[in-house]
Order: C-alpha cells, then structure tokens, then sequence
C-alpha cells in the first residue's frame, strides 16, 4: 500500500510539472506571438517612413529646380534692366 501511495505521489508530481512546463511553453508561444507582431508593426511603419521620405525628396528636387528656374528668370531680368539703364545713361 505504501508503494502504491509513493507512486501516486511521484505520478501527481510528475503530472503537476509537466503542467507546469506547458503553461511556460504556451507563455513563450504567445510572448514569441506578440514580439512577431510588433516586429511586423515596426516593419511597417519603417516602410512607411521610408516611403515618406521618398516622397519628401521627390517634392524637395521639384522646389529646387523651381527655385533655379526663378533663379535664371531672375537673372535673365537684371541683366535686361542693366541694358535698358545703360542705353537710358547714353542718351
């Protein structure tokens, strides 16, 4: 009777840490879940960011080339005006 009472106790202990065990792998199974999750999260919004970015710099070069397009304009009228002084002053 004793042998069978240490059995059923070494059975209850063994029964009881593989419980145990499972709850510990299911908690990794969700943690490793959630930190899949987040990885695909920031994934996205770096993709984001960079598409963003891309477009910043696409809308940066199109001022930018506006910018030197008034720039020529620009220099195009001060040299226009320089000549109608110069020819207004030889008169």
């Amino acid at each position: 009777m004793r042998k069978l009472m240490i059995a059923g106790f070494a059975l209850a202990t063994v029964m009881t840490a593989g419980c145990a065990n499972q709850a510990a792998i299911d908690e990794a199974n969700a943690n490793a879940s959630s930190a899949e999750q987040t990885a695909d999260e920031a994934l996205n919004t770096a993709n984001s960011a960079a598409s963003d970015a891309r477009t910043a710099q696409q809308t940066a070069e199109e001022a930018l080339a506006a910018a030197k397009a008034a720039q020529r304009s620009a220099d195009e009228a001060n040299e226009r005006a320089k000549r109608m002084l110069q020819r207004a002053s030889q008169k």
